[in-house]
């Protein structure tokens, strides 16, 4: 499965009617909820997938756009019952507000894609197709971000080709941030700190959007702005990431990286420049992109890899800033993250650092695979 992402430009009347349909949407998530939350309380189960897909008919959407707000309601309250049998602290899902009501979903059909995209109810919408979908178009989701512009996200299965082959060398990847990535054969990658370069120009307007007044014209278009400049950011980063992992999967056949818990990470330390290095985007990208460029990505145990000694396997204590790795037994002096690399490369190799059978190594050659495989 492969998702493509276009722009697409509704005339007025069909933006109008795009978000007429949001609105129909939040308040048939609202209602739907707020009807489980009663059945909850007084019989203490919930309503079936069948008996909420009834609820939703006659909704003012189309069917099956209805339908997969039924749906998203019941996984999500079949994740509360799973967590709550974990013996996790589950709450509810949220009610939302116009604002995070965000996509209208087509699952199977009232879409079709030519030159202009057809889409039931709203007729022909024009779209910036930047490259050609390959395989059988399965879904359709219709996308508004903050900044107020639109897109249509299809998701397509592609016919299993045989693999390419990949002559090129391993490698192995330590991901920091003074230097987003080193690898084991000595090159540094840069780190762009794309939210650095922004950040004055965004404290700035945020501070104008604070100072309008609540539910004022002028408050919505300071929030587009601040919106507009988060979109910026993001683009940037992305186009960056994009570039690096697809240079790196077409030059190695085999890219080892250390499986890093990012969340519990960003919530330690560190957060911001974590997010704005894109660590956990970055890996998806590798994992995803790995399998069409004929590579392999192989995710290692992280345990160590800035102490242990690359020649000799040693540990050395080291603090955050120690930036060079002496080790007192075989004398190897070189930079710290290149050290790091190192490890990492030969944990990724079997018989060396580690195995498949003890649970060091995790190898992610699809995107099925890619969000799970790396935190």
């Amino acid at each position: 499965m492969r998702a493509y992402k276009f722009r697409i430009y509704p005339s007025k009347k069909q933006e109008e009617e795009m978000q007429r349909h949001l609105w129909i949407s939040k308040e048939l998530w609202n209602k739907l909820l707020e009807k489980t939350k009663k059945k909850y309380e007084k019989e203490k189960k919930f309503f079936t997938r069948s008996e909420l897909q009834v609820m939703v008919k006659e909704s003012g959407l189309y069917s099956q756009t209805a339908q997969g707000i039924a749906h998203r309601l019941d996984r999500a309250l079949k994740a509360k019952i799973k967590a709550k049998k974990q013996g996790k602290n589950w709450g509810f899902p949220r009610f939302k507000s116009f604002d995070r009501m965000k996509a209208l979903y087509y699952p199977q059909s009232g879409f079709s894609l030519e030159k202009k995209l057809k889409v039931t109810p709203f007729g022909e919408l024009s779209i910036k197709k930047h490259r050609e979908v390959k395989g059988s178009i399965k879904t359709l989701t219709l996308k508004k971000e903050p900044s107020g512009k639109w897109f249509a996200i299809f998701t397509a299965e592609e016919e299993k080709s045989l693999p390419k082959e990949n002559k090129g060398e391993t490698v192995g990847i330590d991901l920091g941030l003074k230097t987003f990535a080193t690898l084991s054969n000595g090159q540094k990658i840069k780190n762009p700190r794309q939210f650095d370069r922004y950040q004055d120009r965004l404290a700035f307007i945020q501070r104008e959007f604070s100072k309008k007044k609540k539910g004022s014209s002028n408050r919505k278009r300071a929030k587009v702005r601040v919106a507009k400049l988060h979109e910026k950011i993001s683009d940037c980063r992305r186009d960056f990431l994009h570039k690096i992992s697809t240079e790196l999967v077409n030059d190695y056949s085999i890219i080892a990286l250390e499986k890093l818990a990012t969340k519990e990470m960003i919530e330690q330390n560190y957060g911001k420049q974590i997010n704005d290095a894109g660590w956990n985007m970055f890996a998806n990208m590798l994992a995803y992109k790995a399998e069409g460029a004929g590579c392999r990505v192989v995710f290692v145990n992280p345990v160590n890899t800035t102490k242990e000694c690359s020649s000799c396997g040693i540990i050395t204590e080291k603090t955050l800033w120690d930036r060079i790795h002496n080790c007192p037994f075989c004398g190897l002096n070189i930079d710290r993250d290149l050290n790091a690399a190192r490890v990492i490369l030969k944990r990724a190799t079997p018989g060396q650092g580690g195995s498949n059978a003890s649970g060091d190594v995790a190898v992610a050659t699809s995107r099925k695979e890619e969000a799970h495989t790396y935190l």
